[in-house]
């Protein structure tokens, strides 16, 4: 599917509901990074930026990208209002054709998940190479579909998180996986609406 067919699509999930005025982060993201010292972070398809703000918050410098421009345009009005304007940069990307550019101490990816054409190994290769030594890439897959999803369809598979590592396919002389897990969590949706779901979580470090 085409690039301008992904804009439309992602443009439209944003604007058809309300600004969200107080995104939270995903607990993957808090329970993970909190007690690391801030450095620069790179936010994938940062959506309605709770995960950017939050890190923002603790000191890091975000770097936001997603392909809808509503919901970059979002974000940054709502970094500005909360004194975090000079903290949090926002970008409309599009990584099915290239990769924001910089050297990050901290690169997460969570939920990045497409109906359209997106070679996500080469982009998630592409962040560990961003990384500085040290630097951690957390991706966070949806391992279940919650009620609310997008995606219905009863035959979507979902990779563990050990497949995804083997997908990306980084030197282990360079990269290491310091935590590869299936947590279940209880999702809240549109209305208030509750259910389990089940998060793949994966944690590289680069070490060299």
């Amino acid at each position: 599917m085409s690039t301008t067919n992904a804009v439309t699509f992602w443009d439209g999930v944003y604007a058809a509901r309300p600004a969200a005025a107080d995104p939270q982060p995903n607990v993957r993201l808090t329970e993970t990074i909190t007690g690391l010292p801030p450095g620069d972070a790179l936010d994938l398809g940062c959506g309605d930026g709770g995960d950017a703000l939050w890190l923002a918050g603790q000191g890091w410098q975000v770097t936001a990208t997603d392909l809808s421009a509503v919901a970059v345009e979002r974000l940054a009005a709502l970094a500005r209002s909360r004194g975090l304007g000079d903290r949090v940069i926002t970008v409309r990307h599009d990584l099915h054709e290239s990769f924001p550019q910089g050297v990050f101490d901290l690169i997460c990816a969570h939920y990045l998940h497409t109906p359209f054409d997106l070679d996500r190994a080469t982009v998630l290769r592409s962040a560990a190479h961003a990384l500085r030594p040290g630097g951690r890439l957390l991706v966070v897959d949806h391992g279940s579909a919650a009620p609310w999803s997008w995606n219905q369809d009863p035959g979507a598979r979902y990779p563990s998180p050990h497949e995804v590592a083997a997908g990306i396919d980084l030197d282990p002389a360079t990269w290491a996986v310091e935590q590869a897990a299936t947590p279940r969590r209880i999702a809240t949706g549109p209305g208030g609406r509750t259910a389990e779901v089940i998060d793949h979580v994966l944690l590289i470090r680069r070490t060299a």
